[in-house]
């Protein structure tokens, strides 16, 4: 019984393992945002990097999709682009699917290509995800709460720029104020 005991009051003491999570505050409200940093360690430390130098703030969700997704993270409210640290692995394979209210990394085609930019699911969208050799975007997080601001979003009439070559971008812009982990 004291062995059982003990053991039980050592589990108890050792540390929980909680996951980063990441307050997002925008000019319509807050979300939060939880990383997944075990199945994507690349994605979540190149996300955390773009947290720590401050760079999100000021910047925009230029994409923004009514039953798809909303993008940003990459331009300021001039539609300026912001500068980039070198593109990361595609971590595609994670076992994690672009599934509702999740965020995953944004690319070009060339799957090694995300850099800043990341999106969030406003739906199931495992069309997304790596189908065989078929490489998918890399879902790194997923938001925990706040998630009435992202729909909110979507009630913003969009436009094409076409100087830009940009489509479904907000009329007003929605502004990343600041970004901040709440919980490490």
């Amino acid at each position: 019984m004291r062995r059982l005991l003990a053991t039980l009051l050592f589990c108890l003491a050792l540390p929980v393992s909680a996951a980063t999570q990441v307050a997002v505050t925008t000019n319509l409200g807050e979300f939060v945002i939880e990383l997944e940093q075990q199945k994507a360690p690349v994605s979540s430390e190149n996300f955390l990097r773009y947290v720590a130098d401050g760079s999100y703030e000021g910047t925009i969700f230029h994409r923004v999709i009514p039953g798809f997704m909303a993008q940003g993270g990459g331009f300021d409210k001039d539609l300026k682009r912001r500068s980039s640290y070198e593109p990361i692995n595609n971590e595609s394979t994670n076992g994690l699917s672009n599934a509702k209210a999740t965020v995953a990394m944004a690319r070009t085609q060339d799957p090694d290509s995300a850099t800043r930019q990341f999106y969030i699911n406003y739906q199931n969208n495992t069309f997304l995800d790596a189908q065989g050799s078929r490489p998918g975007y890399a879902v790194f997080g997923k938001v925990v709460s706040g998630f009435p601001v992202i729909e909110k979003m979507t009630e913003i009439p969009t436009t094409t720029i076409r100087s830009m070559g940009m489509k479904d971008v907000p009329e007003q812009p929605i502004v990343i104020e600041s970004v901040k982990i709440i919980k490490n």
